[in-house]
């Protein structure tokens, strides 16, 4: 079990804080006479390691080699990060950087995507943006004849907005089939989600109440049906930066790196973690081992959700990196991003 940070004496915290500081800087075990001269203890090398012992039986730190100096354990990390740490906010550049591409013109998905590489590029960790399928609500769905055999399906939602789709409709469908299919789906099937209107749609096909000819009722169907599908090929998790996951640091433990690469190819995993931040408003912390996906890869991911007009929640911002991430100046990183991400979805 951690203890507490309070448990721990003045001296033991400081040598902790010089270890857990040295280490994220670093990458590298820190020793006790590198403590010592950089430090104003007025501490021997050898009260240090005696300090750093007592910190190792505790869980706290590990020392990889029996020579080497000591590095945080994942409890050590876990530690430091909640009662120890002094978050330092973005600088005006880096908030510059996040809010260009949060602005830029176009689709939404584009500019989550730009979002997340420049914060990939200001953390130098891989980016990380989750945004679950959305539950369109219909409001109208209307159809524009084409040609003899195609159809312009349009969708109007709840919050307004509007998506396009080509779909095939009967040789020689009529507008009046057309503007009946629109006025049906107006009339029985709005306010209802997509799923809910086809289930709505297959109950009165199967009670015969459908006021549909054969004609507008596949218009319906298939209008119904395109959108579904839209929505379940539609990304809900985008990765951007993997590449500077290998740093000189890395390159000594290319094993875990590999692991880490597998890792983010699983993304079906990777949404499950991040699906876990959305529960509340405040960053969550996976540090290594505390989550089975990344226990071989030791790796840490830092994540905040973002809120939609109505204060849902949308999805959620974050990063993933090695366990000595900058956490003091990733973490109010992604806080920042997450907030711009919420201005551009009201």
């Amino acid at each position: 079990m951690n203890p507490p940070i309070a448990e721990l004496t003045d001296r033991a915290r400081d040598v902790f804080r010089m270890v857990v500081e040295g280490y994220l800087d670093s990458g590298a075990p820190v020793g006790s006479r590198t403590i010592a001269k950089l430090s104003a203890l007025n501490l021997s090398p050898a009260s240090i390691r005696n300090v750093m012992q007592d910190l190792e039986e505790l869980g706290l730190l590990a020392a990889p080699h029996t020579s080497a100096g000591r590095m945080p354990t994942d409890l050590g990390l876990r530690l430091f990060v909640d009662g120890m740490m002094q978050a330092h906010e973005p600088s005006a550049e880096e908030r510059a950087a996040i809010e260009a591409q949060v602005a830029q013109p176009g689709p939404v998905e584009d500019a989550l995507a730009a979002t997340t590489a420049a914060l990939s590029g200001l953390s130098a960790c891989a980016g990380l943006v989750f945004v679950p399928k959305r539950e369109l609500v219909l409001r109208q769905l209307g159809f524009v004849p084409l040609s003899d055999d195609r159809a312009l399906a349009v969708l109007v939602a709840e919050d307004g907005s509007v998506e396009n789709r080509v779909i095939a409709v009967p040789h020689g469908t009529s507008p009046a089939a057309l503007a009946e299919a629109a006025n049906y789906v107006s009339a029985m099937l709005a306010g209802l989600t997509l799923a809910e209107a086809r289930a709505r749609l297959d109950q009165q096909i199967a009670a015969e109440r459908a006021a549909l000819d054969g004609v507008a009722r596949t218009l319906v169907e298939r209008g119904l049906a395109v959108w579904s599908e839209d929505g379940e090929r539609r990304p809900v998790l985008i990765v951007r930066g993997q590449g500077r996951l290998i740093d000189a640091a890395a390159a000594a433990d290319l094993d875990r790196v590999r692991d880490l690469l597998d890792d983010l190819e699983g993304k079906q995993e990777i949404a499950q973690l991040l699906d876990r931040a959305r529960a509340g408003d405040a960053t969550r912390i996976f540090i290594g081992a505390e989550n089975n996906l990344f226990a071989l890869s030791g790796s840490s991911v830092i994540a905040r959700p973002f809120h939609g007009a109505d204060g849902r929640v949308v999805g959620v911002v974050g990063v993933i990196g090695p366990t000595r991430l900058n956490y003091a100046r990733i973490v109010p990183m992604v806080d920042f991003t997450a907030a711009a991400i919420a201005r551009l979805m009201q």
